[in-house]
């Protein structure tokens, strides 16, 4: 039971996370629903979520700037790939413009949330450094991002005590680390790799990354040409919309068209990796599985291979056996020295923030609910997730999640209600799992991640266009949702 003693706020919203979520919903919230009364609890010491915590060599986006920006402050930069510390900048510069940043509650880590259906109230706990504080609000915004910042994912190898060197996992990059002119094996293939791989390789001897199976790579200008002569040709408003636009369109048609014709899409993309590395074989670049099938990882500009051509990186595909005092022996035999190996091998899920939620008394196992429009749960009131897509940039859905949110709250106002709850019908709907993607750290989660059914409002689109339709056209009271007041 909730300690009476505890400091409580009242509140109107509650948004947890201070990444690009929570700071786009407090935007919407700010705009559209004026002098509704919110804060925003921060685990961490400082802005910008993702952006902030890593901060290994060459961290950077691997969706476009003016898609990953905010719509209500595009974004302006020379890149289109941008930098890590060039994109926590920038979210932190639109918190302080708008006034966000004052409504931060930093080092509060939410720890517990209980929904009484009698009160139409939120009752929230969070750890601070005066020790626990406590939350009342209307609605629950969690934007909390779906990976556990406090634990990385970091699979257990023969031997590892034996190895001399040091390990290091990219979620914890240690700022004292000198890899300069060390021998340095990255374990792994996915988006961290191919990003660290030719970061490390400007100043060490030699960087391996040693994959388990190839993934999709496909290099990318880190300069958009074409925005930046729409930015000089047009007024900025127009100019942004209309680069916005031209990169969704284009992202959409690659996904759909690698999902219809894969076998096109493949030869398309294994013909631009022959383009990058002439007169090599490229078998350590053809996956098993299709394109999409897995997130795309890019490569700006081409670095990583650029480093391979210069001779500065080698991938190897191939099993570790064991580790060696001095590296990797492999399951081929081979062996492979280093000073250093980063485990490059994914991120942990963490399924709402992992926070312990209650309704009524009654624990909420996520993995028990079916998502409602990819932004709310089956019987679970007042709460909206700031979920963003696996196959486009984040921030697409979450500004259509924080849109939305506000259209609900306007309603609710005008008709004096307390609470709206979206309600599966009583026949039940056909289950299936929330995210259609074979990558490793989703495969991992599947059994604690709410399902979706197979018609809307309970499927959840990879199309911002359907979403679009739904959540910023389509009606708040659509049979599904229930409203009543408290009590």
């Amino acid at each position: 039971m909730p300690d009476p003693a505890l400091p409580t706020e009242q509140l109107d919203v509650l948004i947890v996370g201070a990444g690009i979520s929570g700071i786009d919903g407090a935007w919407h919230l700010q705009k559209r629903c004026p002098g509704k009364s919110y804060a925003i609890l921060e685990g961490r010491e400082r802005i910008g979520g993702t952006w902030d915590l890593f901060r290994y060599p060459g961290i950077r986006s691997d969706s476009d700037m003016y898609t990953l920006g905010f719509p209500f402050r595009p974004w302006t930069g020379k890149k289109s790939i941008a930098d890590g510390a060039d994109i926590r900048a920038y979210v932190e510069e639109t918190a302080a413009e708008f006034g966000i940043d004052r409504r931060i509650r930093f080092r509060h880590r939410v720890t517990r949330a209980e929904w009484s259906s009698a009160e139409a109230r939120w009752t929230v706990e969070a750890e601070t450094p005066d020790g626990p504080r406590r939350y009342r609000a209307r609605f629950l915004y969690l934007g909390s991002g779906y990976y556990d910042y406090e634990n990385g994912y970091r699979p257990e190898w023969p031997d590892e005590k034996s190895f001399k060197g040091r390990f290091v996992h990219p979620q914890f990059w240690p700022e004292d680390l000198d890899h300069a002119g060390k021998r340095i094996v990255v374990i792994g293939s996915g988006a961290t790799a191919v990003t660290l791989v030719p970061a490390l390789a400007e100043t060490a001897a030699h960087v391996t990354m040693l994959q388990r199976s190839p993934s999709w790579i496909v290099a990318r200008p880190s300069e958009d040409g074409i925005a930046r002569r729409l930015q000089r040709l047009l007024p900025a408003r127009a100019a942004a919309r209309t680069i916005r636009l031209k990169n969704v369109l284009l992202g959409m048609l690659f996904f759909q068209r690698s999902r219809k014709r894969p076998d096109k899409v493949r030869a398309l993309l294994l013909k631009w990796v022959g383009e990058q590395l002439p007169d090599r074989d490229i078998a350590d670049f053809v996956p098993a599985y299709n394109p999409w099938d897995q997130r795309v990882c890019l490569v700006p500009d081409g670095d990583l291979f650029r480093t391979m051509r210069e001779g500065r990186v080698s991938v190897v595909t191939d099993t570790i056996d064991t580790f060696t005092k001095h590296g990797i022996r492999l399951a081929s035999g081979a062996e492979l020295e280093a000073d250093i190996v980063v485990t490059a091998t994914g991120l942990v899920v963490k399924v709402l923030g992992g926070i312990a939620i209650s309704v009524d008394g009654v624990p909420v196992n996520p993995a028990e609910h079916i998502s409602y429009k990819g932004m709310m749960l089956s019987d679970v009131p007042n709460l909206v997730l700031s979920f963003g897509y696996t196959n486009a940039s984040w921030t697409l859905k979450c500004d259509l999640t924080a849109r939305y949110f506000c259209r609900l709250v306007r309603h609710m106002d005008a008709q004096g209600l307390d609470i709206c709850v979206p309600r599966l019908p009583a026949a039940g709907i056909e289950r299936q799992p929330m995210l259609d993607f074979s990558s490793g750290y989703v495969q991992r989660a599947a059994a604690s991640l709410p399902g979706q059914g197979t018609a809307p409002p309970w499927r959840v689109y990879q199309n911002y266009f359907k979403d679009f339709a739904a959540l910023g056209l389509g009606t708040v009271t659509d049979g599904v949702m229930e409203f009543r007041k408290a009590g």
